[in-house]
């Protein structure tokens, strides 16, 4: 397939970056900076919300095993939210679940207002616990500032907190629109999708023009109070995500992994500088944007609940993991199963006015890797076995996938310890 596995030369090369990292002593050292915090506090530097989040799901989990809701609980928690917010004279109809979500429970219904209107919505509720925490404040907040400017849905009533609904969700508009070609064959959160030469020469700029479009962005003038900005000195966004992940992953691992261990020392010693942090999606990929079934025209951008503002080598090592990727000609792979590896660059480039340095970008895709290996093997096996999750069976089917992204580690390493 397109994975490679743990092959012998991968491991003898970061067998023996592990034994130098060992040798040396080293655990927390990173590049240096003049304004960087000492030793000792940047294991503790993390964006504000999220190690309230991080925090406040170790809590949680101990409340489980979680039901998935029935239609008749969520209509209930429906009409809590719609009275909250003066709308104690609207009819719910047609509630359906809708599949997909393995970060959160999916329903779609139809709102009849007191004048008659038909209104159809969608509702996202997280479960008790997901494989990536994440935040409806912040969901909201960005959906509310790129709204008039990218096509996302409308955000129509938010409860991040679970005041009215129980637990945490969301409200949007409904928008109309495909995720795979019709007639394609069923894939889990857009993994597999296939597309043929004239649906990747539909899709691929406006995929590649929707991206550079984001990180255009000035976020600066945007309302995101949730949110916060990597700009107290150079390696703070790199530093940000490694203890992020690596937090998850002391707290989640359900065993310790050498070479999860030797893969967090090296990111610490290789923090990237970014001077100009942009706005990022967090998922950008095929399976999280929908468009027209007829037409090609990209409808919506989905899935807006990793969004942050980072490295913009940070999305782009996500965009091009192989885990989204399909075959192309010649041994290649085709990135999203849109444009060849080269291609999205050089087109990223072009449109962006921004350049990809190679380094960066590299240590990057070892970070998104690493921090999909730590959702599977540990956060996700982990929720399957407290059943906190209303997709338990899908979490325990992924968290054999884990292993490919330490394949992926591995490779990956090794390309960056050859001298």
């Amino acid at each position: 397939m397109m994975h490679e596995c743990l092959t012998c030369g991968n491991l003898q090369r970061v067998y023996f970056g592990l034994r130098s990292v060992i040798d040396r002593g080293v655990i927390t050292g990173i590049q240096h900076s003049a304004d960087a915090p000492t030793n000792a506090r940047r294991a503790i530097d993390f964006e504000p919300r999220i190690l309230e989040l991080l925090e406040g799901r170790l809590v949680r989990r101990t409340h489980g095993p979680y039901q998935p809701l029935t239609n008749a609980t969520v209509e209930r928690k429906l009409r809590n939210l719609l009275c909250a917010n003066g709308h104690s004279d609207s009819t719910i109809t047609e509630l359906a679940r809708m599949a997909g979500g393995a970060l959160k429970e999916q329903f779609c219904f139809t709102l009849i207002t007191a004048e008659g209107r038909r209104e159809k919505r969608v509702l996202r509720v997280v479960s008790l616990e997901s494989i990536v925490e994440t935040c409806r404040h912040r969901e909201a907040e960005v959906l509310a500032a790129l709204v008039s400017e990218f096509p996302v849905v409308t955000v129509r009533f938010v409860d991040g907190d679970g005041l009215h609904l129980g637990q945490p969700g969301v409200i949007t508009s409904f928008v109309p629109g495909v995720t795979k070609p019709p007639n394609s064959e069923q894939v889990v959160s857009g993994v597999g999708t296939v597309f043929t030469a004239e649906w990747r020469a539909r899709l691929a700029p406006q995929f590649i023009a929707n991206l550079c479009q984001l990180h255009a962005l000035d976020w600066r003038a945007k309302h995101l109070p949730h949110f916060a900005a990597p700009i107290h000195f150079p390696t703070q966004a790199a530093l940000w995500q490694v203890n992020w992940w690596s937090k998850v992953w002391h707290d989640d691992a359900l065993a310790p992994d050498p070479l999860l261990t030797f893969a967090e020392c090296w990111m610490r010693e290789n923090l990237p500088s970014c001077a100009a942090p942009v706005l990022l999606h967090g998922d950008y990929r095929t399976g999280n944007f929908m468009f027209d079934p007829d037409h090609g025209s990209i409808t919506a951008i989905l899935d807006w609940e990793l969004a942050q503002i980072g490295d913009f080598h940070e999305e782009l090592g996500w965009i091009m993991q192989r885990l989204f990727a399909g075959a192309a000609d010649g041994g290649n792979v085709y990135v999203c199963n849109l444009m060849t590896r080269e291609d999205f660059i050089c087109d990223y480039q072009r449109v962006s006015g921004r350049q990809v340095n190679r380094r960066t970008l590299a240590f990057y895709e070892i970070l998104n890797a690493y921090k999909c290996a730590v959702m599977n093997l540990g956060t996700g096996a982990g929720i399957a076995a407290r059943g906190n999750n209303h997709q338990d069976s899908l979490l325990s089917f992924m968290a054999s996938v884990g292993h490919t992204f330490k394949g992926e580690i591995a490779r990956l390493l090794a390309e960056e310890l050859d001298p």
